[in-house]
């Protein structure tokens, strides 16, 4: 075992290491002091990258903390009000200075003569910044954030009775794995029920949604918001078309799976039709695996998995466990969901879920792990810009490790039976996110290049949209009215427009580690830990070339992969 070794925080020679944030009037000095500093050399601009770096990563986990302090707690005032004092006062602030800011840089006779790796890819992104800023879009985009989170406290307020009991969604869902069928049944009926309940209030908050991004997007002289988001999402590696092309492909390719998944399910569980409550029930009428106990156990499990990939990888768990950078287990006033949460100045993440004692709670923190093992792998990066790693890498290195680490599952389960089981539902759940995925990408370009449709059309595009890569076993009938309001659970719809389809590209660069893993331990986790490594510095592309994988979503490769994973997956059956 390797010695726990607290990793300290970088001097913070600019901004000062008594420095702390009351106010705006104490930051906004520091801000000037950047827009107004004279720099006559390469080495006064590299500097100025370095300590503007320094303020926003001070900036950044400022906020991260009072985000997780919230998620932790979400019954404190004290904690809302901190978390809304940043929102509020300080973030509105920011956008006008991080113009200025990028346009001083950019307009530097210096800025050619920065070398050093990284810094191509840094300018790029400020380049697209400055192109779609605009001041009247800072309002806007407050009102969005504020629409946004209306989205969070609806859903949170669903919740459902069952046997007299008052539970939430989630937990009700559980339900939705008993082998009675009687019993998901009712479950999820009055899951269903529930979220119906509130689909008029749902429909009028997106459409404010769809408005105001309309808006902000035909002020930055975009045609629809979909192009808007494309260049505010830095997607310089690809383009709408391809993924469109990945629509196809998937639809191609991976529904047929699908389809032959859900009639051997119909057949295994022996009943006239498959109805949409029979989907996550184990086919052998087997109780929901149970992988450990309690957070600590899940934890001590964790440390286990991954001191079997790499005793570096264990040690990361280890240190953040020492430095009590975990809240995992699930208890009442605590935000529902998962995240790992980048800490700019230490280096050292935060791992946040809702644990009970299942599957999901395994690949969650694995997940999770991956990222945070991302975290550590880049943080002597000189510059935040670095570090701050695109979506499509970001969940790849997540994505890897929920493969990566399944190799090592025996820590989760002892009995080699439940080991195999665990390993088919994340096998079979990989096969079925993956069209999910394509429609809910799908829906968002159809209503972003349609920006004033009405409900009714929108209805009637989600279900084309839906049938087309969803199963055709499945049997709906008597409750079309929830069919059409399915696309209301993804949160990502309403919070993070477009961010979605990193996830189908991710995973399919996921695969492909782990199949590289899988023919050779050593050579596939350091091409793995070689594509974290280099965070920001390159395009996307160059990043998973160094993992030796392909940054490729074409009908040829996706069918590939599928035919891998299928082989795999009658290995274990």
């Amino acid at each position: 075992m390797e010695e726990i070794v607290i990793p300290q925080r970088k001097a913070r020679k600019f901004i000062g290491e008594a420095f702390s944030l009351t106010s705006w009037a104490e930051v906004q000095p520091l801000y000037e002091n950047l827009v107004n500093r004279n720099i006559e050399s390469v080495q006064d601009l590299r500097q100025w990258f370095i300590d503007r770096s320094e303020l926003e990563s001070y900036l950044s986990e400022n906020m991260a903390w009072r985000y997780i302090k919230m998620t932790c707690d979400t019954a404190s005032e004290d904690n809302q009000k901190n978390y809304q004092f940043f929102v509020e006062e300080i973030q509105p602030q920011l956008s006008s200075y991080n113009d200025q800011l990028n346009k001083k840089a950019l307009e530097s006779p210096y800025l050619n003569a920065l070398e050093d790796k990284g810094f191509d890819i840094t300018i790029r992104g400020m380049k697209k910044a400055v192109e779609i800023f605009r001041e009247d879009n800072i309002p806007l985009e407050t009102l969005v954030q504020t629409k946004q989170a209306e989205y969070q406290s609806i859903v949170g307020a669903m919740t459902v009775t069952i046997n007299g009991q008052l539970m939430t969604l989630p937990k009700a869902g559980d339900l939705l794995q008993s082998p009675d069928r009687a019993v998901r049944e009712d479950a999820w009926t009055k899951i269903s029920e529930r979220r119906y309940q509130d689909h008029e209030q749902l429909d009028s908050l997106f459409n404010e949604l769809r408005d105001l991004r309309h808006q902000i997007a035909t002020n930055a002289g975009f045609a629809n918001f979909r192009d808007y988001m494309f260049a505010a999402m830095g997607r310089f590696d690809y383009t709408p078309k391809d993924c469109f092309n990945f629509h196809e492909a998937v639809a191609e390719t991976v529904v047929p799976l699908v389809n032959k998944m859900a009639k051997e399910r119909k057949e295994k569980l022996k009943v006239d039709e498959l109805r949409p409550w029979d989907l996550k029930v184990d086919t052998d009428g087997k109780p929901a695996l149970k992988p450990f106990t309690d957070g600590e156990n899940l934890l001590d499990k964790t440390i286990q998995c991954f001191n079997e990939i790499d005793a570096r990888l264990a040690n990361y768990i280890r240190i953040m466990r020492t430095m009590r950078h975990f809240d995992v287990e699930s208890r009442v006033g605590k935000a529902p969901g998962g995240y790992n949460y980048p800490l700019e100045e230490i280096g050292v993440p935060f791992i946040f879920m809702n644990a009970t004692s299942s599957l999901r709670d395994v690949v969650t923190m694995v997940h999770e792990g991956g990222h945070a093992i991302h975290s550590f792998e880049i943080r002597d990066l000189p510059l935040n810009t670095f570090r701050s790693t695109p979506s499509e890498v970001a969940e790849l290195a997540s994505m890897s490790m929920e493969l990566i680490s399944m190799e090592h599952w025996g820590a989760f389960f002892e009995n080699e039976d439940d080991l195999k089981r665990a390993k088919v539902e994340h096998l079979e759940d990989i096969l079925e996110v993956l069209p999910w995925i394509a429609t809910i990408d799908k829906f968002q370009h159809w209503i972003y290049e349609n920006p004033t449709h009405s409900i009714e059309e929108r209805q009637e595009a989600w279900l084309k949209i839906y049938e087309l890569f969803s199963d055709s076993v499945t049997n709906w009938k008597g409750f079309e009215r929830f069919k059409k309001y399915v696309w209301q659970r993804q949160l990502h719809v309403f919070e993070v427009p477009f961010y979605y389809i990193e996830y189908g590209m991710a995973q399919l660069g996921a695969i492909s580690v782990w199949r590289n893993y899988k023919h050779d331990n050593a050579k596939g986790l350091e091409g793995y830990l070689n594509a974290l490594r280099l965070g920001y510095t390159a395009p996307i592309g160059k990043i998973y070339e160094a993992a030796n994988v392909k940054f490729d979503f074409s009908k040829e490769y996706i069918a590939e992969l599928m035919a891998f994973v299928e082989a795999e997956l009658e290995q274990l059956r």
